[in-house]
C-alpha cells in the first residue's frame, strides 16, 4: 500500500475483514499437526512478506529514502537479536510493499509495479525467489519469517470499490483462496527448507473506534492463520495481545497509537516501537533465548 491511508479506506477494510473473518469462523477442524522442530540460526535469515516485513513507514517513503533507509523494521531488530547467537548471519529480505498471499505466489507485487526498490532484488514471484534461494543454500537458511495478511483484504475492498454488498458476495471465495494460498506458500517453503525455523506473524486491529465490534473478528482471523501455520510445522507469532490488549478500550487505543503511526501521521504501519514489539514477539516464539548463556 503506497498511498497514505485515509479514514474511509480504514473503515472499508474493517468492513471487509469483518465479513471475511465471520466466514473463517465456520472452518472445519484441522487434523493434529506435527509441532515445529527447533532449528538454531544458521548462515542466512530470510525475510518474506509485505510492507510490514519491509519495515515501511510513509514518512520515509515521502522523504525519498532508499531501501537502506528503512532500517528500523522488525527484520532489522530481529536480525540484531539473532547476531547475539550467530554474529555472522546474513539477512536476505525479499519483502515487497503491497504483497498479498495471492501476488506472493503468482505475481506481481504492487510495490514492484510502482517501482518501489526492494531491499534485495529478485526476478519472478517472491515465492519463486524464496524457493530458489533456499534451494541454492540448502541447509544454510534459518530462520525464515513471513508476514502476509493486510493486502488480501485491500485487494477485495478495491475490487468492490468499497461496496459492502460486493464485499459480502465475494467474501466466501476470497476466504477459501486466502486459506489455500497461505497453506500452499508454507508447504513450498517447508519442502525447500525441511529443517529451517519458519515463523509467521499474525494480524492486529488498527480500527480505533470500532474495537468492540471488530476485535472478535480479528481474533478469528488470528486463529485461522495460527491453524495454517501449524499445518507445516511453522511457529506463529501472536501479535494481537501486544497491539490490542483486551478489557480496556482506552488502553487498547493507546497501544495502537504507540505501536503504529496511525494517530500521529495517519499511517497504519508500525512505529519504531511497534516494530520492536513485533521483533520481540518473534524472538520469544522462536525459543532462541535458550541458546544464550
Amino acid at each position: 500500500m503506497i498511498r497514505r491511508p485515509i479514514r474511509a479506506r480504514r473503515t472499508t477494510i474493517a468492513i471487509a475483514l469483518a465479513t471475511l473473518v465471520a466466514l473463517i469462523g465456520a472452518r472445519a477442524p484441522l487434523r493434529a499437526a506435527e509441532p515445529p522442530k527447533f532449528s538454531p540460526p544458521k548462515a542466512y535469515y530470510l525475510a518474506l512478506g509485505d510492507s510490514f516485513a519491509y519495515g515501511f513507514q510513509y514518512s520515509k517513503w515521502l522523504a525519498g529514502l532508499p531501501p537502506s533507509g528503512f532500517d528500523t523494521g522488525y527484520v532489522d531488530v530481529f536480525a540484531d537479536q539473532l547476531r547475539r547467537i550467530q554474529p555472522a548471519i546474513e539477512v536476505v529480505n525479499y519483502a515487497c510493499v503491497g504483497e498479498s498471499t495471492g501476488t506472493f505466489a503468482r505475481g506481481t507485487c504492487l510495490g514492484k509495479t510502482l517501482g518501489v526498490a526492494l531491499h534485495d532484488e529478485f526476478s519472478g514471484t517472491q515465492l519463486q525467489a524464496a524457493v530458489a534461494f533456499l534451494s541454492a543454500h540448502r541447509g544454510d537458511v534459518s530462520p525464515i519469517t513471513l508476514t502476509l495478511w493486510g493486502n488480501d483484504i485491500r485487494e477485495l475492498s478495491e475490487a468492490c470499490g468499497g461496496n459492502p454488498t460486493c464485499i459480502l458476495d465475494g467474501a466466501r471465495g476470497t476466504i477459501a483462496q486466502i486459506a489455500t494460498n497461505l497453506r500452499t506458500i508454507l508447504a513450498q517453503l517447508r519442502a525447500a527448507a525441511p529443517e529451517a525455523e519458519i515463523i509467521v506473524t499474525g494480524p492486529w486491529n488498527s480500527g480505533i473506534g470500532t474495537f468492540a465490534i471488530t476485535d472478535p473478528l480479528y481474533i478469528g482471523l488470528n486463529d485461522a492463520m495460527r491453524d495454517a501455520a501449524a499445518s507445516t510445522r511453522t511457529r506463529f507469532a501472536d501479535l494481537f495481545p501486544a497491539f490490542n490488549p483486551q478489557g480496556d478500550i482506552d488502553a487498547e487505543t493507546a497501544a495502537i497509537c504507540a505501536l503504529t503511526l496511525l494517530c500521529t501521521e495517519g499511517d497504519i504501519h508500525p512505529s519504531d516501537v511497534g516494530y520492536q514489539a513485533i521483533a520481540d514477539d518473534i524472538w520469544d516464539v522462536s525459543d532462541y533465548a535458550r541458546l544464550i548463556q
